[in-house]
C-alpha cells in the first residue's frame, strides 16, 4: 500500500498520546474519585456512532461502484478495504476515539482540579483587545438578533457532526493514506493541547459568566445547549456518580475554532477540490462569529484556538511527513463513480 510507513510513523505519533492521554485521565479520575464515562453525542455514544458513521460511508463508497461497474458489492469491498487499509482505519478512528474520550473526561474533570476561574481577567481583556467595548455586543449591534442567531447557531451546531464525519471521510475516502494521518492525528492534537489550555487557563466563557449580555439572543439550539451544559455542570458538582453527563464547560482555548482552523489548513495544503476548500474558510469564519455572537468564547480564545490549530497541524504533518505533500485533487481523493453522490466537492 502507498505510503503505508508513513502512515503509521504518524499514527505512531497519535497512538502515544492517545495512550498518554487516557492514563491521565485514569489518573485524573482517581484522584477525584470521579467516574469514567463514555460522552454521549446528538447521534449517541462515540463508541455506536463512529463505526456507524464509517458503516454509511463505506456504503457510499462500495455501492455505487457496485453499480457503476455490475460487480457484486463484497467483491468491490474486497477490492476496497484489503487488510491493510482496513488495519489502518481502524487504528486511525481508534486512537481518534481515545484521544476524544480522555479530553472529555479531563475536561469534565476541570471543575475538581482546577475550581479558580480566571474569567475577570479574560473579561478585562476582551474589552481591551475590542478597544474598550463588549465584542459580543458589538456583533448583536451589527448583526441582529433575528435571521443572524439562528443562521449562527445552526453554523455552530454543525459542528458536532462534522467532527465525526469528517475523520471518517478522511480514512475512507482519502487515497493517499499520509494525508489520511495527518489529519487525523492533528485532531488527536486538538483534544490534547486543547485540554493542557483548559488547565493553564480554567475559565467558563462570558455566557456563562456574564448570562444578562444574551439575554435579548432568542431562543435556539445553541441557548438550549448552554443552558443544557450548565445545568450538567451543575449536577455534576453537586453529585458526579449520579449526574448523567460530564460538565463540558470550559472557555480557553476554542477548539471549535481550533477543529475547523485544522480542517481547512489540511485541506488546503492538501489542494482539495476548491468548493470544499472555500465551504471550511467560510465554516471557519463564521464560527469564529458565532463564538462570541452567543457568548461561548473570549477574542483571546479564539487567537488560542488558531494558534493551537496551526500547531497541531504542523506538528502532525512533521510527524507523517506530509507537510510537503503537493498532490493534485487526482491524487489525494479517490476517483469517485459519475454515479455515486459520495463524490467530495
Amino acid at each position: 500500500m502507498p505510503h503505508l510507513r508513513s502512515a503509521l510513523r504518524a499514527y505512531a505519533l497519535a497512538v502515544l498520546l492517545a495512550v498518554c492521554s487516557g492514563v491521565v485521565a485514569v489518573v485524573v479520575a482517581a484522584e477525584f474519585q470521579l467516574p469514567l464515562r463514555d460522552p454521549d453525542g446528538f447521534l449517541g455514544p462515540a463508541w455506536v456512532r463512529l463505526p456507524a458513521i464509517v458503516a454509511l460511508f463505506v456504503a457510499l463508497d462500495v455501492i455505487p461502484r457496485a453499480i457503476h461497474r455490475r460487480r457484486h458489492v463484497l467483491h468491490v469491498l474486497r477490492e476496497r478495504y484489503e487488510p491493510a487499509r482496513a488495519a489502518l482505519v481502524v487504528v486511525g478512528l481508534g486512537t481518534f476515539y481515545l484521544s476524544y474520550v480522555s479530553y472529555r473526561n479531563l475536561k469534565g474533570a476541570l471543575p475538581f482540579a482546577r475550581p479558580e476561574v480566571q474569567d475577570s481577567d479574560l473579561l478585562l481583556l476582551d474589552r481591551l483587545l475590542a478597544l474598550g467595548h463588549d465584542p459580543s455586543h458589538l456583533l448583536h449591534t451589527a448583526l441582529g438578533a433575528g435571521v443572524a442567531a439562528y443562521v449562527l447557531s445552526a453554523v455552530y451546531l454543525v459542528f458536532l457532526g462534522f467532527v465525526p464525519f469528517s475523520v471518517v471521510a478522511a480514512l475512507i475516502w482519502l487515497r493517499d493514506v499520509r494525508a489520511a494521518s495527518w489529519y487525523v492525528t492533528a485532531l488527536c492534537l486538538n483534544w490534547i493541547l486543547g485540554t493542557v489550555t483548559y488547565y493553564l487557563v480554567p475559565s467558563l466563557g462570558p455566557v456563562f459568566v456574564r448570562p444578562e449580555r444574551y439575554a435579548d439572543l432568542p431562543d435556539t439550539g445553541v441557548t438550549s445547549l448552554q443552558l443544557g451544559l450548565a445545568e450538567t455542570r451543575l449536577d455534576v458538582l453537586i453529585n458526579p456518580f449520579s449526574a448523567e453527563g460530564i460538565a463540558g464547560v470550559a472557555g480557553f482555548a476554542s477548539l471549535h475554532t481550533s477543529v475547523v482552523f485544522t480542517a481547512a489548513l489540511v485541506a488546503h495544503k492538501l489542494a482539495l477540490p476548491r468548493v470544499l476548500r472555500w465551504t471550511l474558510w467560510v465554516f471557519l469564519a463564521l464560527t469564529l462569529t458565532a463564538t462570541i455572537y452567543f457568548g461561548w468564547h473570549y477574542l483571546v480564545d479564539d487567537l488560542a484556538g488558531l494558534a493551537l490549530g496551526a500547531s497541531a497541524v504542523a506538528i502532525a504533518g512533521w510527524a507523517s511527513r506530509a507537510v510537503d505533500i503537493e498532490l493534485s485533487r487526482a491524487h489525494v481523493l479517490e476517483e469517485q463513480p459519475v454515479t455515486s453522490g459520495a463524490t467530495v466537492g
